[in-house]
């Protein structure tokens, strides 16, 4: 497998698949470029090598070609701006006009392909079905994609000389650009910096954490962490769990939730998680109270309840005073964290105490010499909506990815590249 480090760019186009996914507010403008520099380092290393660079992305989920809302050309300031180069746009994916721009770029400079998902090709699904379709019309659909997928896919490889995955957030997809594109560059193939890093991290504390090792499980409900939480199981010795799960363990156990999320029909796993992390030894940790809201809204009256006895009419939203406490002497304890979902609707101020100080706990281990990690869409808001970004040991880009990852599952856009 080549490494970016050693690859020799002289002369060659490179074609990266970024995760340019950036949130963008009603101006179009991007509110978070948290991705974009994440990826300038890999682009950087191609341009100083003497290459040029296509990049291509996703960005949303458009249904339908050439939505102008999803196009990539909002983000091309944004680029620019983190990369001090001036970026090309191909405004298409599949034209003559991105082909040639491909074809015609010299040395030092970028391209920036449209939206990939502006094709059905890009994820191998058909779109436009009829919703009362048939089995034989929906069958007929998928080979129809699934056949045009191979065009597309040699299209975007014949752009470039070398292919460099460095979107670890889609790594997850069997999509053309992510893992199908990898077999036209047999011999031209590697991770970029964000790729690497990714997996350095997580098979870092998957494989040889220090210990103590604590995992922080948040999110509303249980039967999205079953996987990671009995994955986790293996691994740490102990695990934080927060969130709206907290109402479904509390009730499976006979406790009082309210209007709380809660999943019933989860008791059963929620009780087998308690079972097998006693039998294992892994100490679970919940907060005892929790702060409750009588509406879901930022001017909610709220009340302090223990977590398992919330009256009809109000719901947890939050850890409270004692459950920080807990939560923040046990971080402290560990010498090895991961987090992966906010303990509270951190999305609302006055709801969002809990997750901050889980994150302020971190940073305060971190200075002491634990290593973190924070992965998951949300835990990276937090962590970057409170302003400790850099305070922490590594933010993760992937979701998904992410997840799936530490579960154990194989890639595909990584199976893509190491020739599994």
């Amino acid at each position: 497998m080549n490494s970016i480090d050693t690859y020799d760019f002289k002369g060659k186009r490179a074609i990266i698949r970024v995760d340019f996914n950036v949130p963008l507010n009603e101006n179009f403008e991007v509110t978070d470029d948290t991705r974009i520099r994440a990826a300038i380092p890999t682009i950087k290393k191609v341009l100083a090598g003497g290459g040029s660079v296509v990049l291509m992305s996703h960005l949303g989920r458009p249904k339908k070609n050439n939505d102008d809302k999803f196009s990539l050309k909002h983000i091309v300031s944004a680029i620019e701006k983190r990369l001090g180069e001036k970026v090309l746009f191909a405004g298409d994916c599949m034209g003559d006009k991105a082909a040639e721009m491909a074809k015609n770029l010299k040395p030092g400079e970028v391209l920036l392909l449209e939206n990939l998902r502006f094709y059905a090709e890009e994820e191998g699904k058909p779109r436009g079905l009829a919703d009362d379709a048939s089995d034989e019309e929906k069958a007929a659909a998928k080979k129809a994609v699934k056949a045009s997928q191979k065009d597309f896919t040699k299209r975007l490889a014949s752009y470039a000389d070398v292919y460099i995955n460095d979107a670890f957030g889609t790594a997850h997809r069997a999509h053309a650009s992510t893992a199908l594109i990898a077999e036209y560059f047999p011999n031209d193939k590697m991770f970029g910096y964000v790729m690497e890093n990714e997996l350095k991290a997580i098979d870092g504390i998957m494989q040889n954490p220090q210990r103590p090792f604590c995992a922080i499980i948040g999110g509303s409900k249980v039967s999205t962490k079953i996987s990671i939480i009995e994955r986790l199981m293996e691994k740490v010795d102990s695990i934080i769990i927060g969130g709206g799960m907290t109402y479904t363990f509390a009730a499976a156990q006979g406790g009082k939730v309210g209007g709380s999320i809660c999943e019933p029909d989860m008791f059963p796993v929620a009780l087998e998680i308690l079972k097998k992390a006693k039998e294992k030894g892994v100490q679970l940790v919940f907060s005892p109270d929790a702060l409750c809201a009588d509406a879901f809204s930022a001017d909610a009256n709220t009340q302090i309840c223990p977590s398992n006895a919330i009256p009809d009419g109000w719901e947890g939203v939050d850890i409270a005073e004692e459950g920080k406490k807990i939560f923040h002497d046990h971080i402290l304890g560990c010498k090895t964290i991961l987090w992966n979902g906010p303990v509270g609707v951190f999305e609302i101020d006055k709801f969002a105490t809990g997750s901050k100080a889980v994150a302020e706990a971190i940073v305060e281990a971190t200075a002491k010499g634990a290593y973190s990690l924070i992965g998951g869409g949300d835990s990276v808001a937090c962590i970057n909506k409170f302003g400790f970004a850099d305070k922490v040991s590594y933010v993760s880009t992937g979701g998904g990815a992410l997840l799936e990852y530490m579960e154990g599952k194989e890639l595909p856009g990584v199976a893509a590249i190491r020739g599994k």
